[in-house]
C-alpha cells in the first residue's frame, strides 16, 4: 500500500493493515521525514473502507526511541510561531490516526520512549515484550512530551501515574506499565507479534469494545476535590523539591496535566502545546539538548578509536587500596578479568574490601546473586609479586601521587610486561610526558584518569603524552569504554583538562576566603547557582591533603595564574590536620546521621584556626562570588581549547559535567559563556582585570566577540 523510507504499510489477511517502521539507521526516530510519511499513510487508511484492523509494529530491535533530537537545534532556535505550528501539525496527524475508524494494535519490541510511546498511545491495545522499556524521558532535555504525552497518558493510568511518569522522565519496565493500564499485556519478545494480531483480530471479531478505549482518551476526566488535592497539589510540592528551582520542566510538566484533564482532546492539545514550546525557548532546554548532542558526539569518537583495536581480555592495576579496588571492581565487573598488584597485603585487603564492599552492595539491592558476586571477585587477583603481569593488555599504575615513586614502579613493570602492552598511569596531575622519561617504550604509555569514586563516575580522562602512539590510545580508550566509562581524549599538561581548569576555580575560592567571605555562604550561592556542593564542600570532599598537593603541583606549571601569594584556607586546615570527609574533619564536620550515613555540619572551631590568615569579614553580593569563580575557571578552559589540550567544545564540556559535577543544565562551560555571550563575558572578565593574569582576557575570545562568533 505504501513503501517510503522509514516505513511501510501492507495488506495482511484478514482485512488486516500493518504500519511497520524501519528507518535507515539502527533505530527508529520521528523525525520530519518520518512524520511526513504517517501523514501519508493516515491519509491512505482513512479512504480504504477494507481496512479493517490496524497493526503498528517495528522491524527494528527497537519500536521507537523518540523525536529526532538533533532537528530540535533548528526548531528551538525560533521563532516561537514556527515550532508551535509544527507540534499542532503532529498533533493533527496523531489525532486523525486515533480516529481512524478500526482498531489498532501496537506491538512494542524494545523502546518506545518519547515521541515514539506517545504514538503508541493513540492505539486502542498494546502489547509490550518483557525485555521492552517505555515512558516519556523529555523532562531530561527540559521539555515536557509535545505529541499529546500529557493528554492520553492521564486519560489512560491516571493523572498521577501519568503526572509521576512524565515529571521524574524515568524508563519503565513493562510490569510496571501493565499494572497502571499503560500497555494491555506483557509476552516474550517473540510472542509480541502474534498476540498482538490475536488481539487485533479479537477487537475486529467485536471482542474487545475498542470504540470505548477510543473514546475514554478523548473526553475531560471528572476529579473530585481530593482526587485534585492527590494528583497535584501533594505532588506538586514534592516535583518542586525534586527538581529544583533551575529545571522549569518537571512543573510544567504537572500545571499542563492539572490543566487539560478537564478539557477535550483538541482543548488539551492546546495547552501541551503552549506549555511544549514555552519549554523549548528556555536556556535550560538549549543547554540539555546541547549535552544530549554532544553526549552523543564524544560516544562516537570514543568507540569509534576504540574499535580500531582488539578489546582488551586482561588487565591489571598496580596499587591497590581504595582506587585500584575500585578500579578492580569496574573491570571485575564488566567481564575483564584483572590482576590487582601491591607491595603490602594490607593494600591488597583494602582493595578486595573495596570491590567486596561495591558487590556486596549490588546483591543487597538485588542487582546481582552471591553467586555472580563470587565470580566477579574471582575475576580479580590480588598478588604481592608481579607473577602473571606478563598476561596483562592494559596495565594501570594507580599508586602514590609522588613522581619518583610513579616512575620506579612504571618502570619495574614495563621490564616485565609483554612488549605489546600498553601502560598508563592514573596520576591526576603529574605530566605524562615526564613519567614517559623512565620507560624504555614510551610510545606505549598514556594516561589513564580515573575519577573516585571509580563505580560512580563516568569520565575517563584518556592523555597522549608527547611519544605515546595512536595504537597506545586507542587500546586504552578501547578498555575505558569496556568498563562502561566514557573517555575523553585530551593532550598532555599539569592536571590535564579537568583539574587544570578546576584549579582556578577552586583557588579562586580560597581567596575569597582569604578576603574575608564566609565559606558557607560561598557555598550555598554557588549550589544555587547549580554545582554539586560549593566549593569549600567539594574541597573537603577530595581530600585536603589531595588538593593541597595537586595545588602545588599546579602552582608550579603555571605560577602566573595557579600560585597563591598568601597561605590558603585549605593549607590551613591541612597543617591542623583537617582532611576533610576522610577524617571527617575539614571546613566542615562530618557526622553519622540517625541512619548511619555521613552529613556535614558547621564546626565553629573552624573560625578559630582561620583567625591571622583571613581579613574581616566580607558582605560580598551573590553575583560578585559568582562571577570572582567563575570567570578564572572559564578563561583557562579557553586556554585549553586555544591549546588543543582538547579536541572540542563538546568533548571540554562533557569532561567537566561528568568529571566534577558542573551543572548539567548550563551545559557546560563553552555553553555557559555563549548563553550569557561572549561580549558579555568579555564585559564582565574586564571588571576583575586587576586581580590578576588569572583574570586577564584572552585574544581569542576578544576575537571572537568582535567577530560575533560563538563556541557552538
Amino acid at each position: 500500500m505504501f513503501e517510503g523510507k522509514n516505513l511501510s504499510l501492507k495488506k495482511l489477511d484478514n482485512g488486516i493493515a500493518e504500519l511497520c517502521f524501519d528507518a535507515p539507521g539502527s533505530v527508529n526516530k520521528l523525525d520530519v521525514a518520518t512524520m511526513l510519511e504517517i501523514k501519508q499513510v493516515v491519509d491512505l487508511l482513512a479512504d480504504d473502507s477494507s481496512v479493517a484492523g490496524l497493526l503498528i509494529s517495528s522491524a527494528k530491535s527497537v519500536f521507537i526511541v523518540g523525536a529526532d533530537i538533533a532537528e530540535f537545534t533548528g526548531l528551538f532556535s525560533g521563532p516561537k510561531e514556527v515550532l508551535a505550528d509544527a507540534a499542532a501539525n503532529v498533533h493533527a496527524i496523531f489525532n486523525r490516526l486515533e480516529d481512524l475508524p478500526f482498531p489498532k494494535v501496537v506491538a512494542i519490541n524494545g523502546f518506545a520512549l518519547g515521541g515514539g510511546f506517545e504514538l503508541a498511545l493513540t492505539a486502542e491495545y498494546r502489547v509490550c515484550a518483557d525485555v521492552a522499556a517505555v515512558g516519556f524521558p523529555e523532562v531530561k532535555l527540559g521539555i515536557i512530551p509535545g505529541y499529546g504525552g500529557t493528554v492520553r497518558a492521564p486519560r489512560l493510568m491516571g493523572c498521577d501515574n501519568a503526572v509521576e511518569w512524565i515529571c521524574s522522565g524515568k524508563h519503565v519496565k513493562p510490569a510496571e506499565a501493565l499494572s497502571l493500564g499503560a500497555v494491555d499485556t506483557v509476552v516474550p519478545l517473540d510472542q509480541v507479534r502474534p498476540v498482538a494480531l490475536g488481539m487485533l483480530a479479537s477487537a475486529i471479531a467485536g471482542d474487545l469494545d475498542y470504540n470505548e478505549r477510543r473514546e475514554e482518551k478523548k473526553k475531560p476526566i471528572l476529579l473530585n476535590d481530593m482526587e485534585r488535592l492527590m494528583a497535584f497539589v501533594s505532588a506538586g510540592g514534592f516535583i518542586a523539591a525534586q527538581a529544583g528551582r533551575n529545571y522549569p520542566a518537571p512543573m510544567s510538566g504537572l500545571k499542563s496535566i492539572e490543566k487539560n484533564v478537564t478539557m477535550t482532546r483538541e482543548e488539551a492539545g492546546k495547552v501541551e502545546i503552549e506549555h511544549f514550546v514555552d519549554l523549548a525557548f528556555t536556556d535550560v532546554a538549549h543547554s540539555l539538548i546541547g549535552l544530549f548532542l554532544n553526549e552523543h558526539v564524544v560516544s562516537k569518537k570514543a568507540k569509534t578509536l576504540a574499535a580500531s583495536v582488539d578489546k582488551v581480555k586482561e588487565a591489571a592495576v598496580l596499587g591497590a587500596g581504595i582506587m585500584g579496588g575500585g578500579i578492580a571492581y569496574q573491570s571485575a565487573s564488566k567481564g575483564v578479568p584483572i590482576l590487582m598488584k601491591d607491595i603490602a597485603q594490607q593494600g591488597l585487603d583494602a582493595g578486595m574490601a573495596e570491590a567486596g564492599s561495591l558487590y556486596g552492595k549490588l546483591v543487597g539491592r538485588g542487582k546481582i546473586s552471591a553467586t555472580q558476586m563470587a565470580e566477579g571477585l574471582n575475576h580479580i587477583r590480588p598478588t604481592l609479586t608481579y607473577s602473571g603481569i606478563e598476561n596483562a593488555e592494559v596495565v594501570v599504575e594507580a599508586v602514590v601521587e609522588n613522581p619518583k615513586v610513579k616512575k620506579i614502579v612504571l618502570a619495574e613493570c614495563e621490564a616485565l610486561m609483554d612488549k605489546d602492552a600498553i601502560l598508563c598511569s592514573n596520576t591526576s596531575t603529574i605530566q605524562i610526558s615526564d613519567l614517559a622519561e623512565a620507560l624504555e617504550r614510551p610510545e606505549n604509555f598514556c594516561g589513564m584518569h580515573f575519577f573516585n569514586p571509580v563505580h560512580k563516575m563516568p569520565l575517563v580522562e584518556v592523555i597522549r603524552g608527547k611519544k605515546s602512539s595512536d595504537a597506545a590510545v586507542a587500546k586504552v580508550m578501547s578498555y575505558a569504554v569496556s568498563l562502561g566509562k566514557t573517555p575523553v581524549l585530551v593532550n598532555d599538561c599539569a592536571g590535564f583538562l579537568v583539574n587544570r581548569v578546576l584549579f582556578p576555580y577552586l583557588g579562586s575560592a580560597n581567596r575569597l576566603i582569604k578576603e574575608g567571605v564566609a565559606f558557607p555562604k560561598m557555598d550555598k550561592v554557588m549550589e544555587r547557582w547549580g554545582w554539586p556542593m560549593g566549593p569549600a564542600y567539594l574541597q573537603d570532599v577530595v581530600g585536603l591533603d589531595t588538593c593541597e598537593h595537586a595545588s602545588k603541583v599546579m602552582a608550579g606549571a603555571f605560577p602566573d595564574r595557579m600560585e597563591a601569594s598568601f597561605k590558603s584556607a585549605a593549607e590551613v586546615l591541612f597543617e591542623n590536620d583537617r582532611l576533610g570527609q576522610k577524617n571527617g574533619l575539614g571546613f566542615y564536620k562530618y557526622e553519622p546521621d540517625r541512619k548511619g550515613r555521613i552529613q556535614k555540619v558547621a564546626d565553629e572551631s573552624v573560625a578559630a584556626i582561620f583567625e591571622g590568615h583571613v581579613d574581616a569579614a566580607s558582605e560580598m553580593d551573590d553575583e560578585t562570588i559568582i562571577d570572582r569563580l567563575m570567570i578564572p575557571m572559564a578563561l583557562e578552559m579557553v586556554r585549553c581549547l586555544d591549546e588543543g589540550i582538547v579536541a572540542t567544545p563538546a568533548e571540554a564540556d562533557m569532561a567537566m559535567i561528568m568529571g566534577v559535577g558542573f551543572p548539567p543544565f548550563r551545559g557546560g562551560i563553552f555553553r555557559y559563556l555563549d548563553t550569557v555571550g561572549i561580549q558579555a563575558f568579555c564585559d564582565k572578565a574586564e571588571q576583575y582585570s586587576d586581580l590578576g593574569p588569572e583574570y586577564a582576557l584572552l585574544d581569542s575570545l576578544v576575537a571572537m566577540a568582535k567577530e560575533g562568533r560563538t563556541f557552538y
